[in-house]
């Protein structure tokens, strides 16, 4: 073999070398599910999980969609819609074929198809193994939002939106029209939906920097296309009132300020946050890297919303990678694609591009043997601090009844299990009017005439709270009899 035939053997085919992408992609993808699985009851902390599960078993039981609240005795009878109705009955199908496991897998299984997408579309512009590594990166940043919750099955769609989107108007060309569909199962999924308008505004913005006004025709397109992603997605079993119950919460309630979600950036929280965003702080003033001031906004806009609500973390690390790995790669080509295609394969890259069926092959068989053979050996359950198990078996066997006054944290176990709740996580529609602030004000140093005002007004006939709930002085000061208690719950009964 001459030296001509040596360099071509060593350098792929672009067949070769998207099969080589597409193995590192899917090689970071088991390894986050591999991840996220040696840690699968992480993901089951959230109480709000019991109570989306419970919603998509009602709806796959019942076959309808409610419009007033079900669930508990404060606001019984008061509008309220399952606006993620979608998201709910997957979590419930998942929930149905393997308990927990299944709705466990399910979240995992979607974020690890976001890792595979994150990795795809940036290798398109950036080496490799620098792709996977920052969607790797991405997304073990986004970890504390990692819940048993639908909002978890739109990280795939959001990635996809984003990269297709920029991805038009960086080619001048206009937004693909099937993407509207992305837009109606959004809509159904989760609450989020409404930021697809605005990611379509700020790549609308990017195509304007470049073309000007020079492009009427295709700026024409783009204005419709704005414009229908909104009209689209009213394609939802509640139509409008899916887009003002988010509205609501976006302009905020009584109750937002109160939820750690919903809360502002704190450093002294997110410590491995607040370095990642203080190195790429540091990236940007040492480097010369120019994005355009519409992809500027844009990522001004993605750390505004995640300073202002840390369950927007997902925005700033997933989508700013996306959007300016274009101009990473053309502004250090040593980083790029092309860089990369022109460099002589190693052995190992060699052996993914010839070995790509076999891989693919024994990827699939490992995972699936895996899956099933963990979830026969392993099971997953909720955290204890959510779920009351020993409370709520000590309540079903002392055969318990009426009114309840519950901590925060256990409005979902008792949804699940058939309670009525005094409150609940559904604070984007209902306990507002007062009552979520009155309910937090109980909890204070003077809060005890307060909280027998409210047991008296709403005729509880136990509590049911956390061993942390900072009412419990007031209960025992007022009268009430202890009757169950472990490290997580505590049981009160009106005294004699």
């Amino acid at each position: 073999m001459n030296q001509t035939e040596a360099i071509l053997s060593a350098t792929p085919s672009i067949e070769d070398a998207q099969r080589t992408r597409l193995v590192f992609c899917l090689l970071a993808a088991l390894a986050m599910a591999g991840a996220l699985g040696a840690q699968a009851g992480a993901t089951l902390q959230d109480p709000d999980s019991w109570w989306q599960v419970k919603v998509g078993l009602d709806f796959l039981a019942n076959r309808t969609f409610p419009t007033v609240d079900p669930y508990s005795y404060t606001f019984a009878g008061q509008p309220w819609i399952a606006k993620e109705w979608l998201g709910q009955v997957l979590l419930a199908l998942a929930y149905q074929t393997g308990g927990w496991n299944g709705v466990v897998t399910a979240i995992i299984a979607s974020i690890s198809l976001t890792v595979f997408l994150m990795g795809w579309f940036l290798s398109a512009w950036l080496k490799p193994i620098l792709a996977i590594t920052l969607a790797f990166a991405a997304v073990f940043l986004i970890n504390p939002i990692f819940t048993a919750r639908p909002h978890v099955f739109t990280f795939p769609i959001i990635v996809i939106w984003t990269e297709m989107l920029f991805r038009a108007a960086r080619e001048e060309r206009a937004p693909p029209w099937w993407l509207l569909v992305l837009v109606v199962l959004w809509a159904n999924l989760h609450a989020t939906f409404t930021l697809s308008f605005v990611i379509a505004a700020f790549a609308g913005l990017d195509l304007l920097a470049r073309t000007g006004l020079s492009k009427p025709a295709l700026l024409a397109k783009w204005v419709a296309f704005g414009l229908l992603c909104p009209l689209v997605s009213l394609i939802h079993p509640y139509g409008v009132q899916a887009i003002l119950a988010t509205l609501t919460v976006a302009y905020g309630n009584e109750a937002v300020p109160l939820i750690m979600e919903w809360k502002p950036f704190n450093p002294p929280d997110s410590p491995v946050q607040e370095v990642a965003m203080l190195l790429g702080l540091f990236g940007l003033l040492v480097s010369r890297l120019r994005i355009g001031w519409a992809k500027a906004l844009f990522v001004v806009f993605t750390l505004h919303v995640y300073l202002a609500h840390v369950r927007f973390m997902y925005l700033f690390f997933l989508l700013v990678p996306l959007v300016i790995a274009v101009e990473v790669a053309q502004q250090y080509p040593s980083l790029s694609a092309t860089a990369w295609l022109a460099e002589k394969r190693d052995g190992l890259e060699r052996f993914l591009a010839r070995r790509f069926y076999a891989i693919c092959g024994t990827a699939a068989v490992l995972l699936i043997g895996a899956v099933a053979v963990l979830g026969s050996a392993y099971q997953v359950t909720p955290s204890p601090k959510t779920s009351a198990s020993g409370a709520l078996a000590f309540a079903q066997s002392h055969h318990l009844s009426g009114n309840v006054l519950n901590s925060y944290n256990f409005g979902g176990t008792l949804i699940f299990h058939g309670f009525k709740t005094y409150i609940d996580g559904r604070t984007d529609q209902l306990f507002l009017g007062g009552f979520t602030k009155s309910d937090n004000d109980t909890g204070r140093g003077d809060g005890k005439p307060l909280l027998e005002a409210r047991l008296k007004k709403y005729a509880i006939d136990w509590a049911l709270l956390s061993a942390d709930d900072s009412r419990i002085p007031f209960f025992d000061q007022l009268g009430w009899k202890r009757a169950y208690s472990d490290e997580y719950a505590v049981i009160y009964l009106p005294g004699a």
